[in-house]
């Protein structure tokens, strides 16, 4: 079927530039507007097919005819439709107003995060979880979610938000991590160090100054694994508590690893103790 026939036949609305759910789409797409409903821009065929795959709610879709070229996005389209009354269709130019990638394939959703309570989540026996403290650059977030997801990490957690959720580079180089990856938010150390304690987990702060290194640890208990921010480290609350203390050698002429290098090391050596061995 021709994409202006589909289009017409789905009832999508024509709209310009002007419009104000194309400014709406922009200030998502710049990080510089509200975003209470936590709203992020699912464009191509890639991460809107990740949407419909995990059932990810959508606000709106918009497409672009012009940039429509298989028989894939064609059909992505009929099936996305079914998932919001919200169909806009808009010229090439108006497209490339809101478009992040070099090639567009003409289709975009704005979709929005899963809302997840922390009330609703038990952690399974020898639960590893990452702890986000203070990171603020959105690229090391997202690369953190993908890994976790990767190594099979029970949950990430953040703490000290410095970064939105919905930052464009925080979904793009989360690679859909964001949508599959349980990840709750805690407003203080307090809080997140409440919820570990209830449910036994040992904490363990990524720290330099640590005597013992990370293989080492034998873990086989739940484990919570806390890196701090890329300028400040871990925030000083953490070490007010019970915590252990767990280093990466460096064996070469830099003190330190990037953090979501750091975290990679850390949560699959957890992970492969807490999972694999038994």
């Amino acid at each position: 079927m021709d994409v202006n026939e589909l289009l017409k036949q789905l009832n999508f609305q024509p709209i310009g530039e002007a419009n104000g759910r194309i400014k709406r789409v922009k200030g998502i797409v710049s990080n510089s507007k509200p975003n209470p409903e936590k709203l992020f821009a699912a464009e191509g065929i890639w991460l809107a097919s990740m949407c419909l795959k995990f059932g990810t709610r959508i606000d709106s879709l918009i497409v672009c005819p012009d940039y429509v070229r298989t028989p894939e996005v064609l059909k992505l389209i009929g099936d996305l439709s079914e998932r919001t009354p919200d169909r806009f269709c808009v010229s090439a130019k108006t497209f490339e107003k809101i478009s992040e990638k070099g090639q567009p394939d003409g289709i975009m959703a704005l979709a929005a995060l899963p809302q997840r309570d922390i009330a609703d989540f038990i952690p399974p026996k020898k639960s590893v979880i990452l702890v986000i403290d203070g990171v603020e650059i959105p690229g090391n977030a997202g690369t953190m979610l993908r890994m976790a997801d990767g190594a099979g990490a029970d949950a990430v957690f953040f703490c000290n938000r410095k970064v939105r959720m919905t930052h464009p580079k925080l979904i793009k180089s989360s690679q859909g991590a964001i949508l599959t990856v349980p990840t709750y938010e805690f407003s203080s150390v307090t809080e997140c160090r409440k919820w570990l304690r209830r449910f036994g987990f040992t904490v363990y702060l990524a720290d330099t100054r640590a005597d013992k290194f990370y293989y080492d640890e034998p873990f086989g208990k739940n484990a919570a694994l806390v890196v701090g921010s890329e300028r400040y480290g871990i925030a000083r609350e953490w070490y007010d508590g019970d915590y252990s203390m767990i280093a990466i050698p460096m064996l070469g002429k830099c003190d330190s690893l990037n953090v979501g290098v750091a975290a990679t090391v850390l949560t699959y050596e957890a992970c492969i103790k807490n999972k694999l061995k038994q």
